[in-house]
């Protein structure tokens, strides 16, 4: 994964509570068997219509939102089922950053778990931010360092993340990469324990 420090990029807001992941990805695209390509179907049953033209009343697919990187959404995101495929699909599609009042657990963990951070703040700031994200044309910085949200404006929110989920985002670090950080201890471990 790319290690994030800090991100600054464009927003879209997605004034909606409870997305659920069968509407971030739906089902009949789950068929891939590597994690790239899902980016387009990112919300299909909302930016296509029944003959796959975009819609007009689907704000994505906007042009003000072309090249945004980062989602402000309501409370609840990412709930419903498991599925891995749903941070897949909003990295795939350009998703660095998703910010809400709240997440589903596992989607939660999903997402630190394949380089997208999700940042919660208090339902005041996530309305601030979609306020000024409909208006176009709205960038925030993400510091993932010291944990802060700005705008160009007056903007300036902290948040939480687990340290162990950050130290990942921070070095760009899947599971498999922590385990090999201690790959020396592991070799040493081997000489000593394992006959061949």
């Amino acid at each position: 994964m790319e290690p994030l420090k800090m991100h600054t990029g464009l927003v879209y807001p997605l004034n909606r509570s409870n997305v659920d992941t069968d509407q971030i990805i739906p089902k009949q695209f789950l068929k891939r068997i590597s994690r790239q390509g899902f980016g387009q179907y990112l919300f299909y049953n909302w930016r296509f219509d029944e003959k796959d033209r975009p819609r007009e009343d689907f704000s994505l697919n906007d042009p003000k939102y072309k090249g945004t990187s980062i989602l402000v959404g309501g409370e609840n995101f990412g709930c419903g089922s498991s599925r891995e495929h749903a941070p897949w699909a909003l990295e795939d599609y350009g998703f660095r950053i998703i910010i809400a009042p709240s997440f589903a657990d596992i989607f939660y963990n999903n997402c630190t778990k394949n380089g997208i951070l999700p940042v919660v703040l208090t339902e005041d700031e996530v309305q601030t931010l979609i306020d000024n994200a409909e208006k176009g044309d709205y960038h925030l910085t993400v510091d993932l360092e010291n944990k802060a949200v700005t705008d160009n404006h007056s903007f300036k929110a902290t948040f939480d993340l687990a340290e162990y989920s950050r130290q990942m985002l921070l070095n760009g670090w899947d599971e498999i990469s922590v385990t090999l950080t201690y790959e020396d201890k592991i070799t040493e471990f081997e000489k000593e324990h394992i006959v061949y």
